[in-house]
């Protein structure tokens, strides 16, 4: 208590006795994928940046991540700190290397930034036309297949040669590296088989990811996500973590993070990075099945105690009662109300696979966590986390890979399996179910489980302010009416089931919760009962016929 010395007014602050609550986020994702520590992409996104830290005041000359450079006026532009400075850059093609070199000398530690353009067109000569499939030196990266991007030319020299038809074919082998040969389709006249061959074609261009492996990355739209770990690729590892990302900001997500490994058995360490950040609620490795994985992602969020997993189904199953079978790759996971997982996997659309991978309509087969960790945002933001996320519509998602009946689901549905499927035109989530389904009893339903995280959560971070207060009746008060008043505005957005407050739940701190053998042991124990909606799954209408009535 303040002393009061002198006569006077004395005005003083009062802290609240309710301390609020704010309910926490719900919706933040985090994404684990296999991503390269070089990946190949497409041409057409062709200006870089890149970041470089001097290290004494003498260095002058930087080795840039890609090859070759265009040298020519504006396609470049160097930088030390806030200051354009000049600079050359140059290619070396022995060690396949390009450079940029400073007139001056920055300063010691000084950040040297430069925006360049890469131009991986190449002009080569392939040898005679005595022949007519030729193997094109690429740097393992693959070839860019359209016809407007290579030519093949037959003549004494490259200049006025002519101009031949001509295929591309990719191959990669068991390790990922790739080679290129050049096929001409069209008939050579007889005096031009003794005449050179060349060859104009460009490639994929080389791109190294930003943010190192095993750690975790915030991304707040594409384009973040794409600066740091690439665009569309044909690599099919990069391909399912970019089209996830992307189609959980298309479906309604604004946060995620994402940590690339460079193989599954790296799974662990991502997951120890997803622990060091606590606003992480979501967590999706799309496209991994395996039963070590999906375990270790289980265990992640049972640990956490704060975070729901969302697994993928295999593409498809050519007995569907195998789905159910607990173990193994791409079947059911060991029962568990941390997670769901979804069945069958969905196709989008993919501008690479339609221009470079031959796929004509561009319809590729993708796991669907990402895309739903997406709906699970646009619903928690639209109506509630306590709103089951099914019934919802895919963005993105054109068709599945595997069509479902309602005599399919009636064999899955009780097990946990949640169905995409296409109905009235529309790819819809089916199912609202944790994994194990029935027998999960009271916690079966996905949203009653992510509601309880929501509360424990909230009420956690919203009541530290209590440790190492006087363990006393006041005390026990002040946890009470906090507790009550942000329940109190939960059961008014419709999560809480009753018609009143004390139907929905009930907040119990006093004597009888902390006897004094709590209070010497240092601890304060609240009760807490909440009664969360269920989601209407089964909508029943009894229909009878009645006798008409005269008037």
């Amino acid at each position: 208590m303040p002393q009061y010395l002198s006569p006077g007014v004395y005005v003083e602050e009062v802290p609240s006795a309710v301390k609020p609550i704010a309910g926490v986020s719900t919706s933040t994702a985090g994404f684990i994928g296999i991503v390269a520590e070089q990946l190949a992409v497409p041409p057409t996104f062709s200006r870089r940046t890149q970041k470089i830290t001097g290290a004494d005041g003498t260095t002058q000359t930087f080795d840039l991540d890609a090859y070759p450079v265009v040298t020519t006026p504006d396609t470049y532009e160097v930088r030390v700190g806030n200051q354009q400075v000049a600079a050359a850059l140059n290619n070396d093609n022995k060690n396949e290397k390009s450079q940029v070199n400073l007139f001056d000398a920055p300063p010691t530690g000084a950040v040297i930034t430069v925006e360049y353009t890469v131009d991986s067109r190449r002009g080569v000569e392939l040898g005679e036309a005595s022949k007519t499939k030729f193997p094109l030196e690429t740097k393992g990266l693959p070839v860019v297949t359209d016809p407007n991007w290579f030519n093949i030319a037959i003549g004494d020299k490259a200049a006025g040669a002519r101009r031949f038809e001509a295929r591309i074919d990719n191959t990669i082998g068991g390790d990922g590296t790739v080679s290129a040969t050049a096929t001409i389709t069209e008939e050579i006249p007889e005096a031009l088989k003794t005449k050179k061959v060349f060859a104009d074609f460009r490639t994929f261009q080389p791109f190294k990811p930003t943010v190192p492996a095993k750690q975790a990355k915030l991304c707040t739209n594409f384009t973040e996500y794409k600066n740091a770990f690439g665009d569309f690729s044909l690599d099919p590892n990069h391909r399912q973590l970019t089209h996830a990302v992307y189609g959980f900001f298309n479906n309604g997500g604004t946060r995620c993070y994402v940590a690339r490994v460079t193989k599954e058995d790296e799974i662990s360490s991502a997951l120890d990075a997803f622990e060091l950040v606590d606003d992480i609620s979501l967590v999706a490795a799309p496209g991994f099945t395996s039963l070590k994985t999906r375990s270790a992602i289980v265990t992640h969020c049972e640990k956490m105690g704060n975070r729901f997993a969302i697994l993928d189904g295999p593409p498809t199953a050519d007995t569907l009662p195998h789905l159910t079978v607990v173990g193994g790759t791409g079947l059911m996971p060991g029962r568990t109300d941390y997670a769901a997982w979804y069945f069958p996997w969905i196709k989008v659309f993919d501008p690479v696979a339609e221009k470079y991978a031959g796929i004509p309509d561009g319809l590729v087969a993708m796991p669907p966590s990402g895309h739903i960790a997406g709906v699970y945002a646009r619903v928690d933001n639209e109506r509630g986390v306590h709103k089951a996320p099914a019934n919802e519509t895919i963005r993105g998602a054109l068709d599945v890979t595997q069509r479902l009946s309602k005599a399919h689901q009636d064999g899955l549905n009780p097990k946990g399996v949640n169905c995409i499927r296409l109905l009235n035109d529309n790819i819809l989530i089916w199912g609202a179910r944790t994994v194990g389904g029935d027998l999960n009893a009271d916690l079966k339903y996905i949203n009653v489980r992510r509601t309880l995280l929501f509360l424990r959560q909230s009420i956690d971070l919203g009541t530290q302010w209590v440790v190492f207060e006087p363990n006393s009746p006041a005390l026990w008060q002040r946890i009470t009416r906090s507790v009550t008043a942000f329940l109190m505005n939960v059961w008014r957005s419709g999560a809480l089931f009753g018609d009143t407050p004390a139907q929905a739940f009930y907040v119990k701190c006093d004597k009888e919760t902390n006897p004094q053998s709590s209070i010497d042991a240092g601890q304060v124990v609240t009760e807490i009962g909440v009664a969360i909606v269920r989601p209407a799954e089964f909508v029943i209408f009894r229909i009878s016929q009645m006798a008409g009535g005269g008037a």
